[in-house]
């Protein structure tokens, strides 16, 4: 039984429907027996699109909802609820009662099937219970008894430095088909820095009566948004479920972070005038894992990776923390962080316009000036994602230059959407699994 929580967005009979009525709806305010009406509706159109440029124009340059242009395809949806409501406006002056109450529905339609396509391009929530927040909100703190044992003597509560756990896993009978999802909290004890919750995933064989000493992959989200993303829009419980069921059980231990500590907030996952995001992810988050959690504490052993703006934290994670995060997984990502087109404003809002400091962390300067023998770079971007695979293409030029194994995916027919990360992220845990202990 499918609840309503449970109604497909992306695909199925809400986009079909909707888009039937919405082009009844526009047939019916377009469609006018008056002189001059469609001068009136081609000024409707040219307004409309001046309105959704400038909207445009407005969240990336001003608001800074997002640090890249907005994909064409968004802005045309936009320029069509915008047509809506100027055309409904048209369409109450001098009508009839009728039509005065049709037009507000029909505008509703449209504004409707142009957030619904939005939304389509960016597969960002897949169910209404994705967009109100109840696909996630059972989800409980982590369990006493998934921590790990804590330890009389001094040192991580992970264990002791071992081999890869594939070579010495045997499978237990019982084991659970399928890995925990929980919610828990992860102090900025050195940065300082005040994070929202965060998500953990735990593999079936971290389940064992024996518990293995686990691999560990740390995903970063996209901005605007938060961890809870990689859970709906990432389907991450699905890809590492089924990386499980073809390793016995095994996956990595994935930690899912916040960074950016509000869904608007961008602190371009580094340390700056912002906020001290990089000491968080390279300082904090490592220790608290390391001191929670059954994990391999060997540093070959770990991964980062994102998508977006979690793929930019990603790719500086492995430019300038390789001894932390030597495995980098970068979906979708840009070629530095930034918070706008402007790269000056960037400067000076985050280091008071000094690019010398700037400089210093962003990653291709740093993989340019390294040597990265024992480091690998997984990349994939949409193949209709000109700027991303753009970025794409620059950076996987310069890891290979640095000396990282890389490995890069085009996904067709996709732009900059979650569903790189749905169709990728499997293909990259096999690509790292030798590396992280994950395959014999």
């Amino acid at each position: 039984m499918i609840t309503l929580t449970g109604v497909e967005l992306l695909s199925g009979a809400v986009p079909a429907c909707t888009a039937v009525a919405a082009a009844a709806a526009a047939l019916f305010l377009l469609i006018r027996r008056r002189r001059r009406w469609w001068m009136a509706t081609g000024g409707a159109f040219l307004a409309a699109a001046l309105l959704a440029a400038g909207t445009g124009w407005v969240l990336v340059h001003a608001a800074g909802v997002s640090a890249q242009e907005l994909p064409l395809p968004v802005t045309v949806w936009m320029g069509l609820a915008y047509w809506a409501v100027l055309l409904a406006g048209l369409n109450l002056a001098g009508s009839s009662r009728r039509r005065r109450i049709l037009a507000p529905v029909a505008m509703t339609a449209l504004i409707l099937v142009a957030a619904l396509q939005v939304n389509i391009y960016f597969a960002a929530y897949r169910t209404l219970g994705d967009m109100t927040g109840a696909s996630t909100a059972a989800i409980g703190a982590l369990p006493q008894a998934a921590r790990a044992v804590p330890r009389t003597m001094p040192g991580p509560a992970s264990g002791p430095k071992t081999g890869p756990v594939a070579s010495t896993w045997v499978k237990p009978p019982g084991l659970p088909a399928t890995g925990t999802i929980s919610s828990v909290q992860i102090p900025g004890i050195v940065s300082g820095f005040a994070a929202r919750p965060a998500y953990v995933y735990l593999p079936p064989a971290y389940q064992a009566p024996s518990r293995p000493a686990m691999p560990v992959l740390v995903l970063v989200a996209g901005q605007p948004g938060s961890p809870a993303d990689w859970i709906t829009a990432g389907g991450v419980a699905t890809t590492m479920n089924a990386f499980a069921a073809a390793h016995e059980g095994l996956a990595p231990v994935v930690v899912i972070p916040d960074v950016n500590g509000s869904a608007p907030g961008n602190t371009m996952c580094m340390d700056s005038k912002i906020a001290n995001a990089g000491t968080y992810l390279a300082t904090d988050v490592p220790a608290w894992i390391k001191t929670t959690l059954r994990v391999d504490p060997v540093p070959a052993r770990w991964a980062v990776g994102g998508f977006s703006f979690g793929g930019t934290c990603a790719l500086q994670m492995a430019a300038l923390h390789p001894d932390i995060y030597p495995s980098a997984i970068d979906l979708s990502g840009e070629a530095e962080p930034a918070l706008g087109p402007d790269r000056s404003a960037t400067i000076a809002q985050a280091f008071g316009g000094n690019t010398a400091a700037f400089d210093a962390v962003s990653p291709l300067k740093v993989l340019a000036a390294g040597h990265y023998s024992h480091s690998r770079i997984y990349l994939a971007a949409g193949a209709q994602d000109g700027t991303f695979s753009g970025y794409q293409a620059r950076t996987a030029d310069a890891a290979a230059k640095a000396g990282m194994s890389v490995r890069t995916v085009l996904v067709p027919g996709q732009g900059h959407s979650w569903e790189i990360p749905r169709q990728t992220m499997g293909p990259a845990l096999d690509w790292l699994a030798p590396a992280l202990g994950l395959s014999r």
